[in-house]
């Protein structure tokens, strides 16, 4: 967790404070004093009264004490949370030590509640825009639920199905498919059989699939029809292994043209396969903690994907630390689940939830809320539809939020605009103090939450840092805490420790490259025991991991990621700077969707690569009578010019240095997104692929051609 102070001039629209009307400000404050006298004063004392006794403090007292301490009294540490100074926690429940247990327990637990969720197509249909390009809408119905004992009982018949098709325990097995209730069925059903799960990326591009594929020599591969039809079956000839492809949708039963060889299966085939009385009857071979489970690549943001080796045992005590930070964490929460589980967090997030009752309904990106892509309008996204407790965001879809409710707010009426400043005020002062603001959150906020479904109660951000602008904001509009996780696959998705790298003595707070280890640092790199030397160190039986971030360790014990070591760039004169830094302080301009810092250290200055946003540049090219169509404008030098002006300032109003501050821009009239090959799944920057894309754009502002 990062520790940050409430400065409310990071929000653009606190700027209207100097505008308020006197009288509506009065209105106000009265109208809240009254309410919180009248209706709530009773409750915080009782409240009050109750956690006292309970040894517990009010939320302020628990908000400021101590997170965690260096067990070691050295600065440099190695730190643990306060809880957990004596002994790391590895295990959920007593004896259950493996994937296939944990999942085995819950449906004991939980037979017949919901556990897998999917929302039926009602209707789909083309959408043609003003532009010519048609775009796929849908309608969407209920949810389909199955059971705990019913997707216990799919993930078995699965799993005796793939032994029958000559699927062995120890071989590698692969799934290379979206984010869906099969998805999690098939890796329950490689976890019981114990056949190590090899996850592949949907947006993978086929270099990286074939890399994966055959370096883990895989023979079976669990895909979807449309990944099969439009990435897999163009790679196949280069995969020689392969012998048996696993489709999870229904249609069609027969796949002609594959090359020789190669089968292709439906998933309920298997699975009838695997209710034969001769194969339910094969037995399996149980896991033990030390199996691998998962070899799961990365999304290759710094080159050729890496498949990480990942235990039984890793999993389990990442996720155990997981859930000690979800509190009431319960049979009756609701997961949606739309990030890809191919990325260790969501696939943590999801495996928490099953072991604590919960249900997981199923999404996308496309889907997620009403006003998303493939969603008609007038019908409901599936947030409005599941109304999920708890959900995941890695922070590009947090950001994106953020502006779009920012522009609704520029867009609304005076006493509209004031009375919403009024109260995220209010709300934030009141927070600070570690109260609630009921009145504010059903009169002014409650608009807002209802675009997750209303009942969101906590949203845990990862796979890159959340700035404080956006965090508070989440925090106060959506009325639940937003915990932000730090970790990497190598990690499984979880941990928290500091090492001296610069120098621990730093003052005020020690400060060094983290290093995090405990039972949930993985096995290391498959095949590749140069990178194992990197990165992994064994010291005194414990097993730490390199990260290649740099932190600082609050007084709480809070960490706070300041810099990346390989983001870390030495201008000509000798200045060092940060580009995710630069990056993510302009990030929180309206202005920009997308930005990538470039610097080369045989140059004086800093330029950038910048995805604008289409609405505020139409806007800024009106105003300065700027024409033509979006691609002409973005490729418009006198644009670039205005809009570095406006980075400038915000960059100034952000307190980066000059030297940080980009001196030439290059606008992208196209999204990156990761079907692109720009940015990774969790929307990282692939720096290498975005320096060779913009190659010449980078001679032109250094060379000035």
């Amino acid at each position: 967790p990062t520790n940050h102070t409430l400065d409310l001039e990071e929000l653009s629209w606190m700027k209207l404070k100097e505008d308020l009307n006197p009288v509506l400000l009065l209105l106000f404050q009265v109208t809240v004093w009254l309410y919180s006298v009248l209706a709530f004063l009773p409750s915080y004392l009782f409240s009050s009264v109750s956690e006292s006794d309970a040894g517990l403090g009010s939320e302020q007292e628990r908000a400021q004490r101590l997170k965690a301490q260096s067990v070691t009294g050295r600065p440099a540490g190695p730190y643990r949370a306060m809880g957990a100074t004596k002994r790391l926690v590895s295990s959920l429940h007593p004896g259950v030590d493996t994937l296939d247990k944990v999942f085995e327990d819950a449906s004991r637990r939980f037979p017949d509640r919901d556990c897998l969720g999917t929302r039926e197509v009602v209707m789909e249909e083309d959408e043609r825009q003003n532009n010519g390009k048609v775009f796929k809408k849908v309608i969407l119905g209920q949810y389909r639920w199955l059971s705990y004992a019913e997707t216990h009982k799919a993930a078995a018949r699965f799993g005796s199905g793939l032994a029958a098709l000559g699927q062995r325990a120890h071989n590698n097995i692969a799934i290379f498919c979206e984010t869906r209730a099969e998805w999690v069925i098939a890796a329950q059903a490689c976890f019981m059989q114990n056949f190590p799960l090899v996850t592949l990326y949907s947006t993978l591009g086929g270099p990286a699939i074939t890399h994966g594929l055959n370096e883990t020599e895989v023979s079976h591969i669990i895909t979807s029809r449309e990944l099969l039809e439009t990435r897999l079956k163009f790679i196949l000839l280069e995969v020689p292994r392969l012998q048996h492809i696993i489709v999870v949708d229904d249609t069609p039963t027969k796949w002609p043209g594959y090359p020789r060889g190669i089968s292709v299966h439906n998933m309920a085939t298997v699975q009838e396969l695997g209710t034969k009385l001769e194969n339910v009857s094969r037995g399996r071979k149980q896991p033990m903690p030390s199996d691998i489970a998962v070899i799961m690549y990365t999304s290759g943001s710094t080159g050729v994907p890496k498949g990480v080796m990942i235990s039984h045992s890793n999993i389990i005590a990442g996720i155990t630390g997981m859930a000690e930070r979800i509190p009431n964490l319960g049979e009756n929460d609701t997961y949606i689940g739309y990030l890809p589980l191919a990325h260790v967090l969501e696939l943590s997030a999801e495996l928490v939830c099953v072991a604590h009752g919960c249900r997981i309904g199923y999404s996308s990106p496309q889907t997620l809320a009403d006003q998303s892509t493939k969603i008609k309008k007038g019908s409901k996204g599936d947030t409005s539809v599941l109304q999920p407790t708890l959900m995941a965001a890695v922070p590009e879809i947090m950001d994106r939020i953020y502006k779009n409710v920012m522009t609704k707010v520029e867009e609304m009426s005076s006493a509209q605009r004031t009375l919403f400043t009024l109260a995220y005020n209010y709300k934030l002062e009141q927070l600070s103090q570690g109260r609630s603001t009921p009145l504010c959150d059903n009169l002014v906020f409650k608009k807002v939450r209802s675009l997750l479904g209303g009942k969101t109660r906590v949203l845990l951000s990862g796979g890159a840092p959340l700035s404080a602008a956006t965090q508070r904001f989440m925090n106060v509009c959506f009325c639940c805490p937003v915990g932000q996780g730090y970790g990497l696959t190598e990690t499984c998705g979880a941990g928290t420790i500091s090492e001296s790298g610069y120098h621990s003595t730093d003052t005020p707070n020690p400060q060094g490259e983290i290093l995090i280890g405990g039972p949930n640092v993985t096995m290391g790199y498959y095949k590749n025991e140069a990178k194992n030397q990197d990165f992994f160190v064994d010291d005194n039986g414990q097993r730490w991991f390199c990260t290649g971030d740099i932190g600082e360790v609050h007084p709480d014990g809070c960490l706070k990621i300041i810099d990346r070591k390989k983001d870390l760039v030495k201008l000509q004169a000798g200045e060092y700077v940060s580009l995710g830094k630069v990056e993510a302080m302009l990030k929180n301009c309206p202005l920009i969707d997308n930005i990538c810092a470039y610097a080369n250290s045989e140059e004086m200055y800093v330029i950038g690569f910048v995805v604008p946003n289409q609405k505020h540049l139409l806007s800024l090219a009106e105003q300065y009578c700027i024409r033509g169509s979006w691609e002409e404008l973005c490729n418009n030098a006198a644009m670039e010019g205005v809009v570095l002006q406006v980075i400038t300032e915000a960059a100034l109003s952000a307190q980066l240095e000059r030297f940080e501050i980009p001196r030439k821009i290059r606008l992208s009239p196209d999204p990156w997104t990761p079907e692109t090959g720009l940015v990774t799944d969790a929307f990282k920057l692939k720096r290498q692929q975005l320096k060779s894309k913009y190659q010449d754009d980078i001679e032109r502002m250094y060379g000035g051609k």
